[in-house]
C-alpha cells in the first residue's frame, strides 16, 4: 500500500467534509433565521382588500385599516345613504346592506326602508358634497363634514352644512360599517 497516496486522499476527506460541514451550518443557520422571520410576521400579515373604487393605496391587518381605506370607504357609504333620489334609493340601500356589520344590520335596512318610503311619498331628493374627511384609525371611524342639499318635487328646501360620524368593524376578514350617524357639525 502506498502511503503518501492513502494520506493524501485522507487530507483530501477532510477537506471535502468540512468544506460538507459548513454547508450544513450555513442551511441550519438560513433555516434559523428564516423562522424567526416567519414567527415574526405571523401576528402582522395584511390583507388586501378592495373597496368599491381605488384611489389611493392602503393597508388593512386583522382588526385595522389605513386611513386610506377609512377614507375611501367612508366617502363611498356617505354616497350611498346621503345622495338618494326617489329612483335610486331602494338600489343604493341594496347596496349599502352588503357592507353593513351583521349585527345593525337589521337596524339599518328598517332605517333605510323608512327613509325610501318618505323620500317616495314627498317626491324629495337629497345630494351630500363632502367637504373635510377626518378619518381615526385608532377608534376605526371617519366623520364626513359637508353640504347636504334636499330637492323636493325640485325646489331646493334645504342646504346645509352637516356632519355623519362611520364607525367600521370586522367581521369574517371583512370591514362593515358598524354605525352611521349625523354629529354636530364642528370644525376641529
Amino acid at each position: 500500500m502506498d502511503f503518501e497516496r492513502f494520506k493524501s486522499d485522507i487530507g483530501e476527506l477532510q477537506r471535502r467534509n468540512r468544506g460538507l460541514g459548513f454547508t450544513v451550518g450555513a442551511l441550519a443557520a438560513s433555516l434559523l433565521l428564516s423562522l424567526i422571520v416567519v414567527f415574526n410576521l405571523l401576528g402582522t400579515v395584511r390583507t388586501v382588500v378592495v373597496p368599491p373604487s381605488i384611489n389611493k393605496s392602503f393597508w388593512v391587518t386583522r382588526d385595522r385599516a389605513s386611513v386610506e381605506l377609512l377614507e375611501q370607504m367612508g366617502s363611498f357609504i356617505a354616497w350611498l345613504v346621503l345622495d338618494v333620489s326617489p329612483s335610486s334609493i331602494d338600489w343604493k340601500k341594496d347596496l349599502l346592506l352588503g357592507y353593513v356589520d351583521p349585527l345593525q344590520h337589521g337596524a339599518l335596512k328598517t332605517r333605510q326602508e323608512v327613509e325610501s318610503e318618505r323620500l317616495k311619498r314627498i317626491n324629495a331628493a337629497t345630494s351630500f358634497a363632502p367637504q373635510q374627511l377626518v378619518a381615526s384609525e385608532a377608534s376605526q371611524s371617519l366623520v364626513v363634514r359637508g353640504r347636504l342639499r334636499t330637492l323636493v318635487n325640485g325646489f331646493e328646501t334645504a342646504n346645509e352644512l352637516k356632519a355623519y360620524r362611520i364607525d367600521f368593524g370586522y367581521a369574517g376578514a371583512r370591514m362593515h360599517v358598524a354605525a352611521f350617524k349625523e354629529v354636530p357639525y364642528a370644525v376641529k
